[in-house]
């Protein structure tokens, strides 16, 4: 029996990839309530921004019916690297789009993005391919079902990919409550109304 290393979440090794959250590809995402799922992707950057992770966008032929990125994700992240690419499917096809993740310097690589077989698997199988540690943001990336959505996941663990939500990423950056309560506190009440519920009765026993 093959037994593999726990690969740690380290804020100083990792950079967050955003992949084709795009308009028209959004309206395919069905395995995902689109509430739901519009929160986990605004979650992820919110972590992102958090822990002041290198942060990368990119989008797909935005011309054609993928459409724009979030505008949301362009407004939260102003000075990142914004690729857009003309028509390569598998982001990792783009050399701006890799050079822009190798300039970081870093070697985990936290990837979200839509659908989840083809803009998340695409990249993340080659990454992998080339020697990068890969996290698959499971929570932030969608595709049109469940067969799809678990047929992806196969194929990249099966490759070497972590798969883990969003909450599970911010709370391994973090590490330790004492690093910062009410800065972490603060963003997972944001976007989880039960622990908003939570911190609103510690406060108040707290207070």
């Amino acid at each position: 029996m093959t037994t593999k290393t726990y690969k740690k979440l380290n804020k100083d090794d990792a950079v967050m990839l955003l992949v084709d959250h795009q308009a028209g590809l959004l309206s395919l995402v069905r395995d995902i309530d689109p509430d739901k799922f519009r929160n986990n992707v605004l979650a992820t950057a919110d972590l992102a921004k958090y822990f002041k992770l290198p942060t990368i966008l990119t989008t797909s032929f935005e011309q054609g019916p993928n459409g724009p990125l979030m505008p949301e994700l362009k407004e939260m992240f102003p000075d990142a690297p914004y690729v857009a690419r003309p028509g390569q499917i598998n982001a990792w096809d783009n050399e701006d789009f890799v050079k822009a993740i190798k300039a970081t310097g870093r070697r985990q690589l936290l990837i979200a993005g839509v659908v989840t077989e083809v803009c998340v698997a695409f990249p993340a199988l080659s990454a992998i391919e080339e020697g990068f540690d890969v996290f698959v943001v499971t929570d932030a990336s969608g595709t049109f079902n469940d067969i799809a959505r678990h047929s992806a996941w196969d194929r990249m663990s099966q490759a070497g990919a972590q798969l883990i939500n969003w909450f599970g990423v911010a709370c391994e950056l973090h590490r330790d409550w004492r690093n910062d309560v009410e800065g972490l506190a603060t963003l997972l009440s944001n976007h989880i109304p039960d622990y908003r519920n939570l911190i609103t009765t510690y406060n108040a026993l707290k207070g």
